[in-house]
Protein backbone atom coordinates (compact mmCIF):
# COMPACT_ATOMS: atom_id res chain seq x y z
CA UNK A 1 0.00 0.00 0.00
CA UNK A 2 2.72 2.61 0.68
CA UNK A 3 4.26 1.75 -2.47
CA UNK A 4 1.39 2.32 -4.41
CA UNK A 5 0.63 5.63 -2.12
CA UNK A 6 4.17 6.82 -3.37
CA UNK A 7 4.04 6.30 -6.90
CA UNK A 8 0.57 8.06 -7.08
CA UNK A 9 2.15 10.70 -5.30
CA UNK A 10 5.48 10.79 -7.63
CA UNK A 11 3.07 10.88 -10.67
CA UNK A 12 0.62 13.15 -9.27
CA UNK A 13 3.97 15.38 -9.30
CA UNK A 14 5.00 14.52 -12.49
CA UNK A 15 1.18 15.94 -13.79
CA UNK A 16 1.87 18.63 -11.95
CA UNK A 17 5.06 19.97 -13.62
CA UNK A 18 3.71 18.63 -17.40
CA UNK A 19 5.08 15.65 -17.29
CA UNK A 20 2.13 13.56 -17.94
CA UNK A 21 1.40 10.91 -20.27
CA UNK A 22 0.65 12.91 -23.41
CA UNK A 23 3.47 15.39 -22.96
CA UNK A 24 5.70 12.02 -22.72
CA UNK A 25 4.30 10.98 -25.86
CA UNK A 26 6.68 13.78 -27.66
CA UNK A 27 10.04 12.11 -26.19
CA UNK A 28 10.64 10.14 -29.20
CA UNK A 29 10.30 13.05 -31.74
CA UNK A 30 12.67 15.10 -29.29
CA UNK A 31 15.11 12.51 -29.61
CA UNK A 32 15.21 12.09 -32.98
CA UNK A 33 15.34 15.76 -33.28
CA UNK A 34 18.69 15.98 -31.02
CA UNK A 35 20.05 12.99 -33.15
CA UNK A 36 19.03 14.30 -36.86
CA UNK A 37 19.85 18.04 -36.45
CA UNK A 38 21.12 19.46 -32.77
CA UNK A 39 23.97 17.08 -32.59
CA UNK A 40 24.89 17.10 -36.47
CA UNK A 41 24.72 21.00 -35.91
CA UNK A 42 26.61 21.49 -32.64
CA UNK A 43 29.14 18.57 -34.31
CA UNK A 44 30.00 20.66 -37.55
CA UNK A 45 30.09 24.00 -35.01
CA UNK A 46 32.76 22.50 -33.32
CA UNK A 47 34.72 21.21 -35.96
CA UNK A 48 34.76 24.67 -37.53
CA UNK A 49 36.84 25.49 -34.71
CA UNK A 50 39.54 23.04 -35.36
CA UNK A 51 41.40 23.60 -38.44
CA UNK A 52 44.17 21.88 -40.06
CA UNK A 53 46.47 24.35 -39.78
CA UNK A 54 46.42 27.92 -37.77
CA UNK A 55 44.21 29.04 -34.65
CA UNK A 56 40.84 28.44 -33.82
CA UNK A 57 39.51 30.92 -36.84
CA UNK A 58 41.92 30.37 -39.13
CA UNK A 59 39.15 28.90 -41.39
CA UNK A 60 37.06 31.63 -41.41
CA UNK A 61 39.56 34.10 -41.73
CA UNK A 62 40.52 31.84 -44.83
CA UNK A 63 36.71 32.51 -46.15
CA UNK A 64 36.81 35.89 -45.81
CA UNK A 65 40.33 36.99 -46.78
CA UNK A 66 39.77 35.40 -49.69
CA UNK A 67 37.44 38.02 -52.13
CA UNK A 68 36.68 34.40 -54.38
CA UNK A 69 35.63 32.40 -51.74
CA UNK A 70 33.40 35.53 -50.24
CA UNK A 71 31.83 36.50 -53.46
CA UNK A 72 29.65 33.16 -53.12
CA UNK A 73 28.07 35.01 -50.70
CA UNK A 74 26.80 37.92 -52.85
CA UNK A 75 26.26 35.30 -55.73
CA UNK A 76 24.26 33.21 -53.83
CA UNK A 77 22.13 35.88 -52.26
CA UNK A 78 21.96 37.14 -55.99
CA UNK A 79 20.19 34.09 -57.13
CA UNK A 80 17.95 33.06 -53.84
CA UNK A 81 16.97 36.48 -53.44
CA UNK A 82 15.63 37.16 -56.54
CA UNK A 83 13.86 33.94 -57.20
CA UNK A 84 11.96 33.91 -53.27
CA UNK A 85 10.58 37.41 -54.78
CA UNK A 86 9.26 36.30 -57.87
CA UNK A 87 7.76 33.18 -56.64
CA UNK A 88 6.09 34.56 -53.42
CA UNK A 89 4.75 37.77 -55.96
CA UNK A 90 3.95 34.96 -58.37
CA UNK A 91 1.81 32.91 -55.81
CA UNK A 92 -0.42 35.53 -53.99
CA UNK A 93 -2.45 36.54 -56.84
CA UNK A 94 -2.65 32.61 -57.83
CA UNK A 95 -3.90 31.74 -54.44
CA UNK A 96 -6.55 34.62 -54.42
CA UNK A 97 -8.03 33.23 -57.50
CA UNK A 98 -7.63 29.58 -57.22
CA UNK A 99 -9.38 30.09 -53.53
CA UNK A 100 -12.90 31.00 -55.61
CA UNK A 101 -12.67 28.07 -57.94
CA UNK A 102 -15.12 25.72 -57.49
CA UNK A 103 -12.11 22.77 -58.60
CA UNK A 104 -9.94 24.36 -55.73
CA UNK A 105 -8.20 20.84 -55.35
CA UNK A 106 -7.38 19.81 -59.20
CA UNK A 107 -6.08 23.42 -59.59
CA UNK A 108 -3.77 22.61 -56.59
CA UNK A 109 -2.49 19.75 -57.78
CA UNK A 110 -1.77 20.75 -61.07
CA UNK A 111 0.10 23.60 -59.38
CA UNK A 112 1.78 21.69 -57.22
CA UNK A 113 2.74 19.10 -59.75
CA UNK A 114 6.55 20.53 -60.21
CA UNK A 115 7.20 19.73 -56.41
CA UNK A 116 6.95 15.75 -57.28
CA UNK A 117 9.73 16.37 -60.30
CA UNK A 118 12.96 16.79 -57.93
CA UNK A 119 15.27 19.46 -58.96
CA UNK A 120 17.52 16.99 -60.49
CA UNK A 121 14.50 15.87 -63.09
CA UNK A 122 13.58 19.46 -63.89
CA UNK A 123 17.19 20.37 -64.54
CA UNK A 124 17.49 17.49 -67.20
CA UNK A 125 14.37 18.56 -68.88
CA UNK A 126 15.40 22.20 -69.03
CA UNK A 127 18.47 20.99 -70.53
CA UNK A 128 16.46 18.80 -73.49
CA UNK A 129 14.15 22.24 -73.69
CA UNK A 130 16.07 25.29 -73.64
CA UNK A 131 19.31 24.18 -74.72
CA UNK A 132 21.12 24.85 -78.35
CA UNK A 133 19.40 21.89 -79.68
CA UNK A 134 16.09 21.76 -77.64
CA UNK A 135 12.62 21.99 -78.34
CA UNK A 136 12.40 25.68 -77.48
CA UNK A 137 15.58 27.20 -79.46
CA UNK A 138 13.91 25.34 -82.67
CA UNK A 139 10.52 26.27 -82.11
CA UNK A 140 11.79 30.01 -82.25
CA UNK A 141 14.08 29.21 -85.19
CA UNK A 142 11.24 27.87 -87.05
CA UNK A 143 9.00 30.80 -86.63
CA UNK A 144 11.57 33.07 -87.61
CA UNK A 145 12.62 34.05 -84.40
CA UNK A 146 16.61 33.57 -84.53
CA UNK A 147 17.83 36.48 -82.39
CA UNK A 148 15.38 35.12 -79.49
CA UNK A 149 16.27 31.91 -80.25
CA UNK A 150 20.24 32.49 -79.63
CA UNK A 151 19.56 33.34 -75.77
CA UNK A 152 21.35 31.67 -73.78
CA UNK A 153 18.61 30.24 -70.54
CA UNK A 154 21.00 27.03 -69.41
CA UNK A 155 24.75 26.74 -68.27
CA UNK A 156 24.81 30.42 -67.13
CA UNK A 157 22.18 32.71 -64.35
CA UNK A 158 19.02 32.63 -65.68
CA UNK A 159 19.50 28.61 -65.60
CA UNK A 160 19.58 28.63 -62.50
CA UNK A 161 16.88 31.04 -61.58
CA UNK A 162 14.56 29.59 -63.79
CA UNK A 163 14.98 26.03 -61.85
CA UNK A 164 14.72 27.67 -58.80
CA UNK A 165 11.08 29.77 -59.87
CA UNK A 166 10.23 26.09 -61.23
CA UNK A 167 10.58 23.76 -58.24
CA UNK A 168 10.21 26.64 -55.61
CA UNK A 169 6.79 27.84 -57.15
CA UNK A 170 4.49 24.83 -55.94
CA UNK A 171 6.21 25.14 -52.13
CA UNK A 172 5.51 28.90 -51.65
CA UNK A 173 2.12 28.74 -53.77
CA UNK A 174 1.18 25.69 -51.21
CA UNK A 175 1.66 28.06 -48.10
CA UNK A 176 0.24 31.34 -49.20
CA UNK A 177 -2.91 29.54 -50.08
CA UNK A 178 -3.07 28.21 -46.71
CA UNK A 179 -2.96 32.17 -45.19
CA UNK A 180 -4.93 33.48 -48.11
CA UNK A 181 -7.80 31.22 -47.58
CA UNK A 182 -7.47 31.40 -43.07
CA UNK A 183 -9.27 34.80 -43.75
CA UNK A 184 -13.00 35.72 -43.26
CA UNK A 185 -14.45 36.25 -46.40
CA UNK A 186 -16.71 38.72 -44.27
CA UNK A 187 -14.16 40.84 -44.00
CA UNK A 188 -13.72 41.64 -47.28
CA UNK A 189 -17.13 41.79 -47.83
CA UNK A 190 -17.86 44.76 -45.70
CA UNK A 191 -15.30 46.35 -46.58
CA UNK A 192 -16.60 46.32 -50.39
CA UNK A 193 -20.42 47.28 -48.77
CA UNK A 194 -18.41 50.21 -47.32
CA UNK A 195 -17.13 51.19 -50.62
CA UNK A 196 -13.45 50.01 -50.72
CA UNK A 197 -12.13 48.83 -54.12
CA UNK A 198 -10.36 46.09 -55.01
CA UNK A 199 -6.88 47.58 -53.98
CA UNK A 200 -7.97 49.00 -51.25
CA UNK A 201 -9.56 46.10 -49.90
CA UNK A 202 -6.00 44.16 -49.96
CA UNK A 203 -3.85 46.83 -48.57
CA UNK A 204 -6.23 47.71 -45.38
CA UNK A 205 -7.63 44.14 -44.77
CA UNK A 206 -5.16 41.41 -46.47
CA UNK A 207 -1.73 42.37 -46.51
CA UNK A 208 -2.05 43.11 -42.64
CA UNK A 209 -3.25 39.41 -41.93
CA UNK A 210 -1.34 37.97 -44.38
CA UNK A 211 2.21 39.84 -43.33
CA UNK A 212 2.97 37.77 -40.76
CA UNK A 213 2.16 34.10 -43.00
CA UNK A 214 3.95 35.90 -45.82
CA UNK A 215 7.06 36.82 -43.62
CA UNK A 216 7.03 33.08 -42.94
CA UNK A 217 7.03 31.61 -46.16
CA UNK A 218 9.33 34.22 -47.92
CA UNK A 219 11.72 32.84 -45.02
CA UNK A 220 11.17 29.04 -46.15
CA UNK A 221 11.58 29.46 -49.42
CA UNK A 222 14.51 31.59 -49.36
CA UNK A 223 16.62 29.02 -46.99
CA UNK A 224 15.43 26.45 -49.27
CA UNK A 225 16.77 28.56 -52.50
CA UNK A 226 19.37 29.83 -50.48
CA UNK A 227 20.71 25.73 -50.45
CA UNK A 228 20.53 25.64 -53.95
CA UNK A 229 23.30 22.91 -55.10
CA UNK A 230 22.00 20.57 -57.88
CA UNK A 231 20.53 23.88 -60.22
CA UNK A 232 23.77 25.64 -60.14
CA UNK A 233 25.70 22.63 -61.27
CA UNK A 234 23.67 21.19 -63.88
CA UNK A 235 22.44 24.03 -65.34
CA UNK A 236 24.70 27.15 -64.05
CA UNK A 237 28.28 27.85 -64.89
CA UNK A 238 29.80 26.74 -61.78
CA UNK A 239 33.16 28.12 -62.06
CA UNK A 240 31.60 31.61 -62.52
CA UNK A 241 28.42 33.70 -61.99
CA UNK A 242 26.90 30.81 -60.39
CA UNK A 243 30.07 29.43 -57.89
CA UNK A 244 27.36 29.37 -54.98
CA UNK A 245 28.22 28.82 -51.12
CA UNK A 246 27.12 25.47 -51.29
CA UNK A 247 29.24 24.27 -53.80
CA UNK A 248 32.18 25.96 -51.70
CA UNK A 249 31.34 23.86 -48.84
CA UNK A 250 31.22 20.69 -51.27
CA UNK A 251 34.80 21.85 -52.80
CA UNK A 252 36.35 21.84 -49.18
CA UNK A 253 34.65 18.73 -48.26
CA UNK A 254 35.17 16.35 -50.91
CA UNK A 255 37.93 17.81 -53.17
CA UNK A 256 40.16 18.85 -50.84
CA UNK A 257 38.99 16.88 -48.32
CA UNK A 258 39.03 19.69 -45.56
CA UNK A 259 35.82 19.04 -43.55
CA UNK A 260 36.87 21.58 -41.30
CA UNK A 261 36.93 23.90 -43.62
CA UNK A 262 33.72 22.32 -44.98
CA UNK A 263 32.15 22.90 -41.87
CA UNK A 264 32.89 26.29 -41.44
CA UNK A 265 31.36 27.61 -44.70
CA UNK A 266 28.42 25.54 -43.41
CA UNK A 267 27.95 27.68 -40.64
CA UNK A 268 28.18 30.37 -42.35
CA UNK A 269 25.72 29.62 -44.90
CA UNK A 270 23.30 29.52 -41.50
CA UNK A 271 24.42 32.35 -40.48
CA UNK A 272 23.82 34.71 -43.33
CA UNK A 273 20.44 32.76 -43.79
CA UNK A 274 19.75 33.52 -39.94
CA UNK A 275 20.92 36.75 -39.94
CA UNK A 276 18.16 37.47 -43.18
CA UNK A 277 15.30 35.60 -41.43
CA UNK A 278 15.69 37.87 -38.35
CA UNK A 279 15.28 41.02 -40.68
CA UNK A 280 12.14 39.86 -42.34
CA UNK A 281 10.80 38.64 -39.28
CA UNK A 282 11.64 42.16 -37.70
CA UNK A 283 10.26 43.81 -40.54
CA UNK A 284 7.12 42.86 -41.04
CA UNK A 285 5.83 44.40 -37.18
CA UNK A 286 5.83 47.50 -40.11
CA UNK A 287 2.90 46.07 -42.00
CA UNK A 288 1.25 45.31 -38.56
CA UNK A 289 1.35 45.24 -35.08
CA UNK A 290 -1.97 43.61 -33.59
CA UNK A 291 -3.36 40.22 -33.81
CA UNK A 292 -3.17 37.93 -36.45
CA UNK A 293 -7.08 37.47 -36.36
CA UNK A 294 -9.25 37.36 -38.82
CA UNK A 295 -9.53 33.97 -39.49
CA UNK A 296 -12.99 31.86 -40.59
CA UNK A 297 -12.95 30.49 -36.77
Amino acid sequence: MAVTEATGKRAKSWRENGLDGVTMLVAPALVLVVALFVYPFLYGLWLSFHPKAGGIFANYARFFGSAYQRSTIARTLGIALPATLVNLIAALPVAFRVRLMRRQRLITTLLVLPITLGTVLVAEGMLNFYGPQGWFVRTLSLAGLDAIGHLRLVHNYWGVFISLVITGFPFTFLLTLSYVTGIDPALEQAAATLGARGWERFRTIFLPLLAPGLAVTFCLSFVQAFAVFPSAVLLGQISGETRVISYAAYQAAFQKYDYSEASAIAMIMAAVQLALVVIVLAGRRLFYRGPAAGGKG
